[in-house]
């Protein structure tokens, strides 16, 4: 029997009271009221459940998040591993679920409804239907992954209609993602039972979609920032919206999670209590998740804060056990099985050269704290009719190449990362993780790519003297090493793109990951060529 005394949180009658909580193995046995609120004692709240996120961006298997997301009260997680399903199918899910029942966290599993993403682009494996199915019959998968198909919904596409049925057939939640859609579009895409969106980046598209029922997240991740944009929202729909990080990397992990969403959403004027619902009552009704709320018979999973304004969380308890003390982890990982899929060849830099006529090019813009991207047009900037890059002018080479088999890399130029040297390279690119890269020339984008193929995956940086690689062996996309390692080295590869090869974005390697992911427009670069999100057909490098 453990006995804890403190001020509770009961986000149900929106009190905040002195009591003493008797745990008993893994369920709250007892809840004993011993006066009102006082000053001085720990508070004792829900845990925070991140809505939407993909445990594969921060470099870490399950275990090793979880290790790291315990110590800011994140019990559990939505989490959806089509990242790891482009890479290895199948296969590749039943990893996540496997590695994370190494520790008692709460990890909720999507079915991967999109793999590939689409069909412009080459992923190393295909969940169709009949694989979605027979995720979806498996007790740890609670509900279809982000259906990122929107064209598909619209346009009745068969197999994306069947994996939508086959969720409804489970009684399982089906996960939208649907950017800046609106309108009758929106109202068709959401009518097939699609329920939540978390890729809302505008006031008024997030609250159209309120309005016709839908739940949204709010999303603050290491790239994707769309918090202070949404946020207003909350102040009158707590009760239809969620937290997510969607996408957040080891550094920004170890900082904090869902705890500092919560404080700034109270800050920002959102009722105290709505605020802490929006993190643990929503999400886990929502996705009808086996997470205690602080009442007598449930599972004793709760947080320890050591005052109920900072958010700073002392002691962790899932099922009764303490998992983190002091804001140290509790939880041990064994080493993880490494598995991948990375058949590539080195490549050489006379592969990357580009040559062609005319007088604009149609040019990638990416954005500070948006996966959306802009379309610009340029004057070409050419050498022996071969197209270069243009770094004073922020014009850089993109470059994306098929790690599942040798063919050529697909080519384009892109603006606003601010490189003045070298080039940076990942094979963390969402969806299909092919190796992306940017660079100032031919030969420093080479040698970051093939620093990732020496490697089976990772991330990279090149200078003129200097080269640094973070290894990523799981899937081409995951370290097998510890998270506070993980972190560091994280730290030191993102520092050395900044300050010695001029990258302004905040994440530039989170930004990275995302110029290849074609489903959120305007304008990406797949390895099979520059594409248009917005017709959903691939365009001419050079405009007309």
């Amino acid at each position: 029997m453990i006995v804890i005394k403190g001020n509770l949180i009961d986000i149900f009658d929106n009190t905040i009271k002195f009591v003493s909580i008797e745990v008993k193995d893994d369920r709250i046995f007892n809840i004993e009221y011993l006066g009102p609120e006082k000053q001085g004692e720990k508070y004792i709240s829900p845990g925070f459940v991140d809505s939407h996120v993909h445990i594969e961006s921060s470099m870490l298997v399950p275990s090793e998040f979880a290790k790291i997301a315990v110590c800011h009260g994140t019990i559990g997680t939505v989490s959806d591993p089509h990242e790891i399903a482009n890479v290895l199918g199948i296969e590749g899910v039943k990893f996540m679920i496997k590695n994370g029942k190494e520790v008692p966290f709460k990890f909720c599993f999507g079915a991967p409804s999109c793999v590939p993403a689409t069909q412009f682009e080459t992923a190393g494996a295909i969940i169709n239907s009949e694989g979605v199915e027979d995720l979806l019959k498996m007790k740890e998968i609670g509900y279809l992954a982000e259906m990122m198909n929107f064209p598909g919904v619209l346009y009745d596409d068969q197999e994306v209609i069947s994996k939508i049925n086959i969720a409804k057939k489970y009684n399982k939640p089906i996960d939208g993602h649907a950017p800046g859609i609106s309108g009758n579009d929106a109202v068709k895409y959401f009518s097939t039972g699609i329920s939540t969106d978390h890729e809302c980046f505008t006031f008024n598209e997030a609250k159209e979609k309120l309005e016709l029922g839908v739940k949204i997240l709010i999303r603050e991740g290491s790239a994707a920032k769309n918090f202070e944009a949404l946020i207003p929202l909350a102040i009158d729909n707590s009760s239809k919206m969620m937290f997510c990080s969607d996408d957040k990397h080891p550094d920004d992990l170890i900082e904090g999670h869902i705890n500092l969403l919560v404080k700034r959403a109270i800050s920002n004027g959102v009722n105290y209590f709505d605020a802490i619902r929006m993190a643990s009552l929503n999400p886990i009704r929502h996705y009808n998740l086996n997470i205690g709320l602080l009442r007598i018979g449930e599972l004793a999973d709760f947080i320890v804060l050591e005052d109920k304004n900072n958010f700073n969380v002392t002691n962790t308890y899932i099922n009764g056990i303490k998992v983190s003390d002091n804001n140290q982890s509790l939880l041990k990982c064994n080493n993880p099985e490494i598995l991948n899929n990375f058949n590539c060849d080195f490549i050489q830099s006379s592969d990357l050269k580009i040559k062609g006529t005319g007088t604009k090019l149609r040019i990638i813009e990416a954005h500070e704290g948006q996966l959306v991207t802009s379309i610009v047009e340029k004057n070409i900037n050419a050498e022996n009719s071969e197209i270069i890059p243009d770094p004073s002018n922020d014009i850089l080479k993109i470059v994306v190449l098929n790690r599942y088999s040798n063919n050529p890399p697909a080519i384009a130029f892109i603006k606003g990362f601010g490189l003045k040297e070298g080039a940076i390279a990942s094979s963390v690119a969402h969806d299909s993780h092919n190796i992306v890269a940017i660079g100032v020339d031919d030969d420093s984008i080479c040698e970051s790519i093939n620093l990732i193929i020496r490697e089976k995956g990772g991330i990279s940086a090149v200078s003129s003297n200097k080269m640094g690689v973070l290894a990523l062996p799981i899937a081409g996309i995951m370290s097998n090493l510890p998270a506070e390692k993980v972190a560091d080295d994280y730290k030191k590869i993102d520092s050395f793109a900044k300050e010695i090869l001029g990258a302004q974005l905040k994440s530039p390697f989170m930004s990275l990951s995302f110029m290849a992911l074609l489903v959120i427009p305007s304008l990406k670069l797949s390895d099979k060529g520059l594409f248009d999100g917005n017709t959903f057909k691939f365009v001419d490098l050079l405009s007309k």
